[in-house]
């Protein structure tokens, strides 16, 4: 019994923000959410990354299937509770922090550098952390992402969404560049579900937009970043 199902690849900036309003959401209106993965990794795995995608973002989607194998184990020992918990400790450790600057062969977010303080605040064994290369995970994690696409269409990435599942609406997005303020959360969330709802809508979509409105992008919080045609990695090939 859970009102939402949301698939995420948590290097995402966008799936993060949309997060976080989901999040914002669920506790006003008293919904349980259901974390599901979906990795930009898999959608990609046929895609040439040195045409498609700027140089750093091979690493960074491989980062990003790394830690959803830990979020396969966390789901193992802590159930769907743990991977949210692991999905906002993962998240905040990722998109609330200075920019890294990711290098085309290395990102630091798929390390055991970078999850082993995430897992001791979390007060969950080091031993999850050997999920990072658990290349059998990678099944689940494929199984999942292929569940989200059969559902939302296959030319969409991350976030996508469930209501009321198993036999409600699914949708790629919304794509939020900020986080709405509390008091607003709610009737952002009822008119993208109207909107979604009416059985012929196909898609709402404009490229000029401003960058995440995050620190890992260099947005100190309560700040505006420029609004400029920019796309990032939420899809499974770069707009």
């Amino acid at each position: 019994m859970t009102d939402l199902r949301f698939w995420f690849d948590p290097v995402c900036p966008f799936a993060w923000l949309t997060s976080r309003w989901v999040e914002e959401v669920a506790r006003q209106r008293e919904y349980t959410v259901e974390w599901r993965f979906i990795s930009l990794r898999l959608l990609n795995a046929h895609v040439d990354y040195a045409s498609h995608f700027p140089p750093e973002y091979e690493a960074g989607h491989t980062a990003g299937l790394r830690l959803l194998r830990v979020a396969a184990a966390v789901r193992d020992e802590h159930g769907d509770d743990g991977v949210g918990r692991f999905y906002t400790a993962v998240g905040t450790g990722i998109h609330d922090a200075e920019p890294t600057g990711g290098t085309p062969g290395h990102d630091r977010r798929g390390t055991r550098d970078f999850l082993a303080p995430v897992l001791a605040d979390l007060g969950w064994s080091a031993d999850l952390a050997d999920a990072l290369d658990d290349e059998g995970r990678d099944a689940l994690v494929q199984a999942e992402t292929d569940e989200a696409l059969a559902l939302a269409g296959k030319d969409v990435g991350t976030p996508i969404l469930q209501f009321l599942p198993p036999d409600g609406l699914a949708f790629f997005g919304p794509v939020i560049s900020r986080l709405p303020a509390p008091e607003d959360a709610v009737a952002l969330w009822d008119h993208v579900v109207g909107l979604a709802s009416f059985p012929g809508f196909t898609e709402l979509k404009r490229s000029l937009r401003e960058r995440p409105q995050l620190r890992s992008f260099g947005v100190a919080p309560g700040e505006v970043g420029e609004t400029e045609d920019w796309h990032g990695g939420s899809r499974r090939q770069k707009r």
